[in-house]
């Protein structure tokens, strides 16, 4: 059954780790990788990673993407979506966004001033949504 618009928010609340996918060119399949990320509930999702990363390439070369968040556990529920993605630079306000949904207190900090010690190290993946998905599986009961 498709997720409401409050359950698909809720899940995306949630600390998962999302999966993206992205055409990188190669015709092969396309880049999948895990990634964490930030949801600006009714905007956009961000992300960040290496700027000479292979993620960062695709996204400049096919300017879009898929994201995949999934609950693993029973009730088993998913939001994929589907936009425009461009790239920024990744501040430390853009890193503490996204990390401080994973990580706290000096765990936080510490990461947060590794990635953002190299200015131009990282960039912001911004997925502007144009299709979504979603659903509850239905198998088994939620905790």
């Amino acid at each position: 059954m498709a997720l409401d618009q409050a359950q698909r928010a809720e899940l995306l609340a949630t600390p998962l780790v999302a999966t993206l996918a992205v055409e990188d060119g190669t015709h092969r399949g396309p880049l999948v990788a895990p990634i964490w990320y930030a949801y600006r509930p009714g905007g956009d999702f961000v992300m960040f990673t290496g700027a000479g990363s292979r993620k960062a390439a695709a996204i400049r070369l096919a300017g879009r993407c898929s994201l995949l968040v999934q609950r693993d556990r029973p009730t088993y529920r998913y939001v994929g979506v589907e936009g425009t993605a461009g790239l920024s630079s990744a501040d430390a306000s853009v890193v503490r966004e996204i990390a401080g949904r994973y990580l706290t207190g000096a765990a936080l900090d510490d990461y947060v001033a590794e990635i953002v010690a190299d200015p131009g190290a990282s960039v912001a993946i911004t997925l502007t949504p144009r299709h979504w998905v979603s659903a509850d599986i239905g198998l088994g009961t939620a905790d």
